[in-house]
């Protein structure tokens, strides 16, 4: 094969590459940024009036989307809720099917109750999406601590002075998450 030959090829190789990634791209990034439990997930968005990728983000970013896992502090499911917030959860709402841990293991249940404490925190905090997921995360006693002292402001900008080193990683990851699921998948998530 002579020299222009072969570089023709590679070049008709690179524009019919360069097509399929442009025709596809959304299908290769909505299979890099899957969504697993969608029905579970817009289901309970829709009766918390909660956004759908937040949940996604934060199912993303607590275990993966793996329904048995339990962390190394006890954090149970899907969403990673401690069996004490659980118990609160139960005793706040009007959700009553949470008899033992082993309930938190079923991922409807599981989304559910994270997705009201979700909304709970979103209404807590005034819409403050920043302070809802640093919340989730080392819970709001200790986020109120930080307005208070002004150690953190709540916006994008300055995650970094959060001084808990796993609650600025949670909250830079689910927003990453967040911003990406809505850039992929569009304004709803489809079940």
């Amino acid at each position: 094969m002579n020299f222009v030959h072969k570089k023709r090829t590679y070049a008709i190789l690179l524009i019919a590459v360069l097509l399929f990634l442009l025709i596809f791209s959304n299908k290769i990034e909505e299979l890099l940024y899957p969504i697993d439990y969608r029905q579970e997930i817009s289901t309970s968005a829709s009766k918390y009036n909660v956004d759908p990728f937040l949940i996604a983000a934060i199912i993303r970013v607590e275990n993966n989307f793996k329904v048995e896992g339990t962390s190394s502090k006890g954090a149970l499911g899907l969403m990673q809720l401690m069996p004490e917030t659980a118990q609160w959860i139960k005793e706040s709402s009007n959700i009553g099917t949470v008899g033992s841990d082993h309930d938190l293991q079923d991922a409807s249940v599981n989304i559910d109750m994270g997705a009201w404490y979700l909304s709970w925190l979103l209404n807590y905090y005034d819409g403050h999406l920043n302070y809802a997921i640093a919340a989730y995360n080392a819970g709001q006693g200790t986020v109120n601590k930080w307005r208070a002292t002004n150690v953190w402001d709540g916006s994008e900008t300055s995650i970094s002075t959060i001084p808990y080193g796993q609650t600025k990683h949670f909250v830079k990851r689910v927003r990453y998450y967040y911003d990406k699921y809505h850039k992929v998948y569009g304004p709803d998530l489809k079940s």
